[in-house]
């Protein structure tokens, strides 16, 4: 991954590839931002106009070249858009002191991290206003450069000849090697950074690799590596402890299915939460076949349980003073003659028994298991993660996902947690006339219920599978898990990451005792 400095040094006498800059949207045209100002003095500061000249507005996502000032030891500089200049907006508040949202300065980082690929090194000059730009900027650099290439053949090598290699080093200017807050920025990005794209990582591998008992083996080894204590029901260990709907998810794929227990331990924790994550290794819907052009990219349904297995490792990586225990619910849904059928009745690991209407509705049957698991130890709160639903995609597109809870100040709070780490997410309700759709003449739930509000359908049908008294939330990133589309700010083609550095957040703000 991208090695990350932190440097005062000024940017004409730098020794890399690149500097980068920040150009802002202003009322009048392209405004180079704070922290270009001797770049900008080296144009004679005509570095706005200049890029005008050359076609940049100073829009998000925005990124024009040009060659160094004479005097320069670096040979290019880059000016990456970072949106509207802070003030510039009718709504802004009078009051408030301007500066750039860490979320603009991530997304811009991003852009130029990508960009710079197969660079040795380059210089960030953008705005810095405190450890907080330091951590967003770096953040944006090490989710930005991140790249996919091991199923490529002679992917290292291919990568040097081509120039394609991740940029290796990112010089942060205006951050200051000796301050402990600007390192604790810098050390906390590169903890959460390296395991959200250890999610993305798992999320790209293809399934005929990462099956159940692959993905098992790899939290082993992180529990290792990391001081985590971990435990594994396989198939036998599943049947004897009577946890029906990851069995019967499971059973028609000859790669068993698997229930992760991974526990961080504080000594001076107070709180403890629970983290839930569906771990569908490939869903082809069972007898419920997925149609064609619904079944290509589902080797993401586990994104759920990547989120939880790198939200887990990087508490620990972070030391946060707060118990967390992460449950991944592994299965791979398949047809074949033991494959769970339409209208069998499963008895979950709760007692409960559920009709399976839907086999392709197979991640609600995994969770619920893993839910009722992750209540017996009384948590202070539980949050599950999954991509759940289609009708979750449909209600709030691509970007975002859905907030559901049983308690509406930890929905505020889940909601707020997403929105202050960049993640785009969206409060949902619950509306009870909807449970009465899940009601089975022969069970006491059915896996499906009313067609319009799928999504709210299944956060009810998680609720009856969490202990009495406990608050939930549940996280549907159905649409953000994976992106089919182009990259875009720090957001790669592929798996994403989605949910995990909200989940760390919520895990840092339990710590920090602002979170019940």
């Amino acid at each position: 991954m991208t090695a990350l400095t932190l440097s005062t040094a000024a940017a004409p006498g730098l020794r890399a590839d690149a500097i980068v800059i920040g150009v802002a949207k202003g009322a009048q045209g392209p405004v180079v931002a704070p922290g270009a100002e001797a770049v900008d003095k080296a144009y004679d500061g005509r570095l706005a106009g200049l890029l005008e000249t050359l076609g940049a507005s100073g829009a998000e996502g925005e990124l024009t070249k040009l060659p160094a000032p004479a005097g320069f030891k670096a040979p290019l500089v880059v000016a990456v858009g970072l949106g509207a200049e802070p003030g510039a907006g009718e709504d802004e508040d009078e009051d408030a002191a301007p500066g750039y949202e860490p979320e603009a300065l991530r997304r811009a980082a991003g852009v130029a991290a990508r960009a710079l690929a197969g660079s040795r090194k380059a210089a960030f000059a953008l705005p810095v206003d405190g450890p907080g730009a330091i951590g967003a900027i770096g953040e944006g650099v090490l989710l930005g450069a991140y790249s996919f290439d091991v199923y490529k053949g002679g992917a290292q090598d291919a990568r040097a000849k081509n120039g394609k290699a991740p940029l290796a080093e990112a010089a942060l200017l205006g951050g200051k090697p000796r301050d402990a807050a600007h390192k604790g920025a810098v050390a906390r990005a590169v903890a959460v950074c390296e395991e959200l794209n250890r999610a993305r990582d798992l999320v790209n591998m293809p399934p005929n690799d990462l099956t159940p008992a692959a993905f098992a083996d790899l939290t082993r080894t992180a529990a290792e590596e990391h001081g985590l204590t971990v435990q594994v029901l396989d198939e036998k260990a599943l049947i004897k402890g009577g946890y029906g709907g990851i069995l019967g998810v499971g059973g028609g794929s000859a790669a068993a299915p698997r229930l992760v227990k991974l526990s961080y331990r504080h000594p001076e924790a107070k709180k403890h939460l629970a983290f839930v994550g569906k771990g569908i290794t490939y869903d082809s819907g069972g007898i419920s076949l997925k149609p064609a052009g619904h079944n290509e990219t589902m080797k993401c349904d586990m994104s759920g349980a990547a989120a939880v297995f790198a939200a887990v490792v990087a508490a620990a990586r972070l030391g946060l003073e707060v118990d967390v225990t992460g449950w991944l619910a592994l299965a791979e849904n398949m047809p074949s003659g033991s494959a769970v059928r339409p209208g069998d009745v499963l008895r979950m690991y709760s007692g409960k028994t559920v009709e399976v209407l839907n086999t392709d509705a197979e991640g609600r049957l995994v969770l619920a298991d893993a839910l009722w698991a992750a209540s017996q130890e009384n948590p202070d709160a539980i949050v599950d993660v999954a991509t759940l639903t289609g009708a979750m995609v449909l209600a709030l597109g691509s970007r975002t996902f859905g907030v559901m809870t049983n308690d509406d100040a930890f929905r505020t709070a889940v909601h707020e947690a997403a929105e202050e780490v960049g993640e785009p997410a969206w409060p949902m309700p619950l509306p009870e006339h909807l449970r009465k759709g899940m009601e089975s003449p022969v069970a006491d739930i059915a896996n499906m219920g009313e067609r319009w509000g799928g999504g709210l359908v299944a956060g009810l049908f998680l609720r009856e599978f969490v202990g009495e008294g406990i608050t939930w939330a549940h996280l549907d990133i159905a649409g953000p898990a994976f992106n089919e589309g182009g990259p875009f700010g720090y957001t790669p083609k592929g798996g994403t990451g989605s949910a995990v550095r909200t989940l760390v957040r919520l895990a840092e703000l339990t710590a920090e005792g602002d979170l019940g």
